[in-house]
């Protein structure tokens, strides 16, 4: 009997490592083209291959691994990219990073900014293709927006757009016009668009944490388009001239929207949110 249970368990050990490669093996992604846990090795590389100062790490738990991706203190930050190089097998499963809730058509939420340094230059000559991060044939760009005193007298509003670690269109400036956390988060990505534009790049992994923007462009607008610019409440867009001007940009474009949690330790919205937060600082154009 003893001999019987050993050989069953050794046929369901077997059974595991052929379906995960590991048993119980959690690769967490701090800072990636997207946060999150997975079970597979080849999901992880996704998001931290070529990812400038990726931080990743393998753990044998799920709790300790989402721990990592909070940044709740694990000693683990310190790995790089180098130590996970080794070709891992493929599982039939994936733990998805939780999305957030979708926001509302007339949803404005006050975003505080900070003092911070010098806004990056933004350049006007072509820039190499090998200087920006890609998935696939799409090149990785991340967007946020920012207002102080949101909605009440003196906001002041910024956009930044962030391509890479000290790259030449990283920008971080004023948002002209009305100073509204919602018209900081559309123009940051109009911006990113128009640079796209401007270096002959048609198609784009565009990062928000605007789910007001990502809903805006690819949900509501035909539908304010056809009710005459107003909500399903009947109510006027108070963004038309905003997303008027996103609509316009997008045509001839393939972009894939990606939302990204803010403030969740994510290197690229990280950066851009620094960046709409040096723009605030600059006196209104």
């Amino acid at each position: 009997m003893t001999r019987l249970l050993v050989a069953v368990q050794r046929v369901a050990l077997a059974a595991v490592r052929c379906s995960s490669g590991r048993p119980g093996m959690f690769y967490a992604v701090r800072r990636g083209r997207r946060a999150g846990v997975f079970l597979t090795w080849d999901e992880c590389r996704e998001q931290v291959d070529r990812f400038p100062a990726a931080r990743f790490k393998k753990f044998a738990t799920e709790k300790e691994a989402w721990a990592f991706v909070r940044n709740s203190g694990s000693p683990q930050d310190s790995q790089g990219r180098k130590e996970e190089r080794a070709q891992e097998p493929q599982a039939k499963a994936s733990k998805r990073p939780r999305e957030a809730p979708a926001a509302s058509e007339e949803e404005e939420e006050e975003e505080p900014c900070a003092k911070q340094g010098k806004p990056a230059p933004e350049a006007t000559a072509p820039v190499g293709r090998d200087s920006f991060s890609y998935v696939g044939e799409h090149v990785v760009v991340y967007t946020d927006g920012c207002c102080s005193r949101n909605g009440r007298r003196r906001a002041r509003a910024g956009i930044g757009v962030y391509w890479g670690p000290g790259h030449p269109l990283n920008v971080g400036v004023r948002l002209p016009g009305r100073q509204t956390n919602q018209r900081a988060e559309i123009h940051a990505a109009c911006r990113a668009i128009e640079q796209a534009r401007a270096q002959s790049i048609d198609k784009l992994v565009l990062h928000t944490d605007s789910m007001f923007t990502i809903n805006g462009i690819t949900s509501w607008l035909p539908g304010w388009k056809e009710n005459g610019w107003r909500t399903s409440a009947g109510k006027e867009v108070i963004n038309r001239e905003d997303f008027v001007e996103l609509d316009r940009l997008v045509q001839g474009m393939d972009i894939r929207w990606v939302h990204v949690p803010g403030h969740s330790g994510l290197v690229g919205n990280e950066e851009a949110d620094r960046l709409a937060r040096e723009g605030a600082k600059q006196p209104e154009v």
